[in-house]
């Protein structure tokens, strides 16, 4: 039993992955130290809330050789630009305006919102991705957001009109400060808007590999309504998005000042017509993760008894949990293609794949290729299209071990 981040209650675990390294710790050599630890995940029946049992130091995930830049994604670039219009659009925003993001990374979102001549400040603690932001005229403010930023934001800054966040706020553990944070700096009017993976899209898809040090929780509507009205503020929209396999997207206000959408009260009903609530479905999930790991692990056993090729195709964060609760060898997987620098010649995470650029997948020449981005599935199959027509299949587990 463990006492829940977000209401203090008492809640168990409904799965343990057993002892993870740090997700994005891509490793120069194989013999050095790796930290790790005990990743377990439990269900809050009083908040509704899923939760990661344990996590790392934040300073050991998010640093200076941080190794996920948001703009390597053409698709992300676009889902960015479409998101920073909306916000500009409905809350009217102009160059009097001033627009926040808690983890802005190397400037994707706030990038449109600069080019408008609105007023912009990111929050991003890893020094590598926020330098990059910085050489797009964005200021940032590199630490992490939390009680003393907030301080420093108030004495400096105006009250914010925007609050934005992407894939962030569920890396953060003490999320109760980001929201009475955001109370505190969010104009009367203003609006915080972020957007996650769903939790309901992971139950149904599967896709067990969205838990990893970095993702503490995995939210629902029913969550965050909770979250909200515990600092006195109010769930008031939620949109959902196809990013990462499925994301919700929230948008809060200070309590009273918005109408609460029908699409909040819609989307909780949804929840509880597919069981969110009930910890029974957490245990269905468990064993579903069961099955798509013994039926991969067979697959990749078959190709290698009928000596045949397989590489892994994108060296995800994701992949580490798969590759790690799975057990998955040098010897049933020998080599991760990847298209981001920082990873190039390195090894992965506890299992010591090697990494090799992605100017080196043709080349390779497989006849199986495991796909790890498989939320980037339709950008990576497209861009594919004429390599794999010839004799190579893809390998898909999400949300089932699939040959394509």
């Amino acid at each position: 039993m463990s006492n829940c981040r977000v209401c203090g209650n008492y809640y168990k675990e409904f799965i343990d992955f057993g002892m993870m390294p740090i997700a994005n710790s891509f490793k120069p050599k194989i013999d050095i130290y790796e930290e790790k630890f005990k990743m377990s995940v439990g269900f809050c029946q009083k908040c509704m809330i899923v939760q990661l049992l344990h996590q790392p130091d934040p300073t050991k995930m998010f640093h200076e050789n941080y190794a996920f830049f948001s703009s390597t994604s053409f698709l992300m670039q676009n889902h960015f630009k479409k998101f920073a219009n909306q916000v500009i659009e409905s809350k009217k925003l102009n160059d009097t305006s001033l627009v926040l993001e808690i983890g802005c990374n190397d400037g994707i979102l706030l990038q449109n919102f600069k080019s408008k001549n609105i007023n912009c400040i990111g929050i991003e603690p890893s020094k590598n991705v926020a330098t990059k932001a910085e050489e797009k005229g964005i200021r940032v403010i590199t630490e992490f957001f939390n009680p003393d930023t907030v301080s420093k934001i108030e004495k400096e800054f105006q009250k914010i009109d925007a609050i934005l966040s992407a894939n962030v706020i569920c890396h953060i553990p003490d999320v109760n400060s980001i929201f009475s944070g955001v109370k505190k700096i969010l104009k009367n009017n203003g609006v915080f808007i972020f957007e996650e993976p769903y939790l309901l899209d992971i139950i149904k898809k599967n896709s067990f590999d969205q838990i990893y040090d970095e993702h503490v929780f995995l939210f629902s509507v029913m969550s965050v309504s909770f979250l909200a009205k515990k600092h006195d503020l109010e769930l008031f929209f939620v949109e959902h998005q196809e990013t990462h396999g499925g994301s919700m997207r929230y948008t809060i206000g200070h309590k009273g000042q918005n109408i609460i959408d029908k699409s909040v009260l819609k989307q909780i009903e949804i929840e509880k017509n597919n069981n969110l609530h009930l910890e029974s479905s957490y245990f269905y999930f468990e064993n579903n993760i069961k099955k798509i790991r013994d039926d991969l692990l067979v697959l990749l056993k078959n190709i290698k008894s009928n000596n045949k090729k397989v590489v892994g195709y994108a060296a995800t964060s994701k992949s580490t949990t798969l590759i790690n609760y799975f057990k998955i060898t040098p010897d049933l997987l020998p080599v991760i293609y990847d298209t981001t620098p920082n990873k190039h010649y390195t090894f992965s995470p506890g299992a010591n794949i090697p990494i090799r650029p992605y100017s080196e997948f043709h080349e390779s020449n497989p006849d199986f290729v495991l796909l790890f981005a498989w939320n980037h599935s339709k950008e990576i199959m497209h861009k594919e299209n004429e390599f794999m027509k010839k004799n190579r299949k893809w390998i898909t587990y999400v949300p089932e071990v699939k040959i394509s």
